[in-house]
């Protein structure tokens, strides 16, 4: 069983990754895998929960690299810095990631996909971010009167900015989450006694 999952997610990857989500029908899918088309449906309740299950495997993937990539013996802000420029530029150049910036469409598929799954689907971020934001308290490096979570989440909101940049206006947007991220990192390392 898990043999024609897996070849259903492997086709279904490839598809998305060239052809787009709107673009790929769950018939293409199951063409490409030699499967019949209810055989999808024992796997995966809907082409959303696929695309989804794949988006967040490829999104874990990128985190991981940045953080493994991202130097930790700079400032805060500069580690922060690193890893947006970092995570926008992997989300810029992989095919199903950048699916996000089609809020017209991804906003309805994650909504599906947090209906079916609850919050707990952006627990690879908290899990791998929050370990040094808790050292960085630790060594003083930023506020400690605030509760490391919120912190997390004012991390979280400076990457779901981006989901706001057509309103905002593309030609300001990078200069704004630069300052936005700068601004944000001074009042978190002001740390008070």
């Amino acid at each position: 069983m898990e043999d024609k999952k897996s070849l259903i997610y492997n086709c279904a990857k490839e598809l998305f990754s060239k052809n787009g989500f709107r673009n790929t029908s769950v018939s293409d899918i199951t063409k490409k895998a030699g499967i019949a088309v209810g055989t999808f449906y024992i796997y995966y309740p809907s082409k959303e929960k696929l695309f989804m299950d794949i988006f967040m495997d490829e999104n874990i993937k990128l985190k991981r690299k940045c953080m493994e990539s991202v130097d930790l013996t700079k400032s805060p802000l500069e580690i922060v810095r690193q890893m947006l420029s970092m995570n926008a530029e992997g989300m810029r150049s992989n095919p199903i990631l950048n699916e996000w910036n089609n809020r017209a469409v991804f906003s309805k598929i994650e909504q599906l996909y947090m209906e079916e799954n609850g919050s707990q689907v952006a627990d690879f971020i908290f899990n791998n971010f929050h370990g040094l934001i808790k050292k960085w308290q630790d060594e003083g490096k930023i506020r400690r009167d605030i509760d490391s979570r919120i912190i997390m989440m004012i991390f979280a909101a400076i990457i779901n900015i981006d989901t706001h940049k057509e309103e905002i206006g593309p030609e300001y947007f990078p200069q704004l989450l630069y300052y936005m991220t700068e601004l944000i990192m001074l009042g978190l390392s002001d740390c008070p006694a």
